[in-house]
């Protein structure tokens, strides 16, 4: 099947001979094989697993950390829309945590006052923290 990964922060992934794709959804983890239903989902923060057959027919596999948005299923096809989306080669541990940290001390921040404005500050911190802590298991997949 063909796989197509979009994100906002313009890193891109395609490939025609996918085999599987796995990833978090809203309602759980899920994992795409050919043929699979027709859907649409919406996505949580987390690791993306990619398997495809390469030139040679050899079985690869790739992984991402991706952010929240939308995968759309056909028959032969995939297509992911995501806000974040970073190559396991590419992955920073240090900046990983640093955003971790950060969020965690804007969510302590943001529940100590019932400003309608913290909250929000509250919500873009939980954002946050979700799609570094995706980083951070994609970080230990590296082989």
């Amino acid at each position: 099947m063909k796989l197509k990964i979009l994100s906002f922060s313009g890193e891109n992934f395609s490939h025609d001979s996918v085999i599987s794709t796995s990833m978090m959804t809203q309602w759980g983890e899920i994992t795409i094989l050919d043929n699979h239903a027709p859907m649409i989902a919406s996505m949580s923060p987390g690791v993306l697993q990619v398997s495809y057959s390469d030139d040679n027919a050899m079985k690869q596999q790739e992984n991402f950390a991706i952010g929240s948005w939308v995968v759309e299923v056909s028959l032969w096809s995939v297509k992911v829309m995501v806000d974040m989306l970073v190559d396991v080669d590419k992955v920073d541990k240090g900046k990983a945590q640093e955003a971790k940290d950060r969020a965690l001390t804007m969510m302590e921040e943001a529940k100590q006052s019932s400003d309608r404005v913290d909250m929000e500050k509250f919500i873009e911190a939980e954002d946050l923290l979700h799609k570094s802590i995706a980083q951070l298991k994609l970080y230990d997949l590296r082989k």
